[in-house]
């Protein structure tokens, strides 16, 4: 919303879910079409070995800077709940972002990783998701008893600002889930189309119905001072808000298996033939989780990565690829609209992917590192009275700033 503006911040995000949702649908009628069952396949059939390889890289890539960031939100954001328990030294080796991304990656996402069935993570999804509504509760709560006391910045209510492109590529970041969707489909008990396209506009409506919700609630609370990690806004000493960031933690760790699924699913494919036997599943898994815990550590700053991930990778994967294949495929006239849609996405996405990257690059976004916001200081008598928040100094630097609409 600070990047795109308020008001069209929210229309850009119920358009980018409208696409998400249509070339969700697109891909497994193209699939349908191909005879295939894999996007690689479907790419494969449809545009040669040069554009099977071109998906490839594109598929291994987002889901792989995908974990790197989930392991780089886990180490920071745990930190910070770790910080809060009494008698705890924040400078304690135990309680560091480094120690936190490998402590989990051994004891919760590696395991989770070896999985080889997709499936039995559902009962996972169904925590994700009440952990979500948990922490969407407390960011309402939180504007109502903290919104009044942040002042509001001047540009706080301006229709469009000219970072939007770069916010078209966060928000096609956050609801991309392409890579994936043929692993999804291939789970369901006798998939059809006509039921993935129902699956898919549901969760597609309850997913921009909860994106609306946080940005809204984040964004009335903080206006022009919102950073990209949402929870960067609120004070350290805010224990309904570490609370808060605990839960996030937790699922951000319980979503990293999906998309390590989709890089050892690639790598599968192109090397391997599609199989790969026990041994190879778990050297595999294990080497694709090591490199990524390992730039996860050299790494603390999201901003770009996020970025030039939804730009460069979620860009093509939703916009362009599944729009050329079915225009490719599809026998259907050229009035009908699920062509006229495809011809309109496929010079967006181009568009999206150049010049955002290009803004990426040229207009990163800053990386605070952790400093506490104004606000937080006892001497800021604005919320001198909020005594429901518990708001006192913090000499802690917090390590994320992601990217935000």
């Amino acid at each position: 919303m600070k990047q795109a503006g308020f008001p069209l911040g929210i229309l850009l995000l119920f358009w980018v879910s409208y696409i998400t949702d249509f070339s969700l649908v697109l891909l497994i009628k193209g699939g349908a079409l191909s005879g295939t069952d894999t996007y690689q396949s479907l790419v494969n059939k449809t545009f040669g070995f040069p554009g099977y390889l071109l998906l490839s890289v594109l598929q291994f890539l987002y889901p792989f800077i995908a974990m790197i960031s989930y392991n780089i939100i886990t180490g920071d954001t745990l930190n910070k709940v770790f910080q809060r328990i009494p008698g705890v030294d924040p400078e304690n080796l135990f309680i560091g972002r480094h120690f936190i991304i490998v402590f989990s990656t051994i004891t919760f996402t590696l395991p989770l990783s070896l999985y080889r069935d997709v499936a039995k993570l559902g009962k996972i999804s169904c925590v994700s998701t009440v952990l979500t509504a948990l922490i969407l509760g407390i960011v309402t709560t939180r504007m109502v008893s903290l919104g009044p006391h942040i002042p509001k910045t001047e540009d706080a209510w301006v229709f469009a600002k000219p970072n939007a492109i770069q916010a078209i590529g966060v928000m096609s970041f956050a609801f991309i889930c392409h890579h994936n969707c043929f692993l999804v489909y291939g789970s369901l008990e006798e998939p059809t189309v006509a039921k993935w396209s129902r699956i898919i506009h549901m969760s597609i409506l309850v997913s921009v119905f909860i994106s609306v919700l946080f940005a809204t609630c984040g964004y009335l609370t903080f206006t022009g001072f919102t950073q990209g990690d949402l929870f960067e806004n609120y004070c350290r000493s805010d224990d309904l808000v570490t609370f808060g960031r605990f839960c996030y933690g937790i699922t951000v760790i319980l979503t990293y298996p999906i998309e390590c699924f989709v890089t050892r699913e690639v790598i599968a494919n192109v090397f391997f033939g599609g199989n790969l036997s026990p041994a190879f599943h778990i050297v595999t898994t294990v080497i694709i989780v090591a490199v990524a815990t390992l730039v996860s550590l050299l790494i603390d700053c999201l901003g770009i990565v996020l970025e030039l991930n939804g730009a460069l990778c979620a860009a093509p994967l939703i916009f362009i690829i599944p729009s050329a294949c079915y225009l490719k495929l599809s026998p259907e006239a050229r009035t009908h609209s699920d062509k006229i849609v495809s011809c309109v996405m496929l010079p967006i996405g181009a568009a999206v992917m150049v010049f955002g990257s290009v803004m990426a690059i040229t207009n990163p976004q800053d990386c605070t590192h952790g400093q506490e916001m104004f606000y937080c200081f006892p001497d800021n008598s604005s919320l001198a009275n909020v005594s429901d928040s518990h708001f006192h100094p913090t000499t802690q630097l917090s390590l994320l700033n992601i990217s935000h609409f």
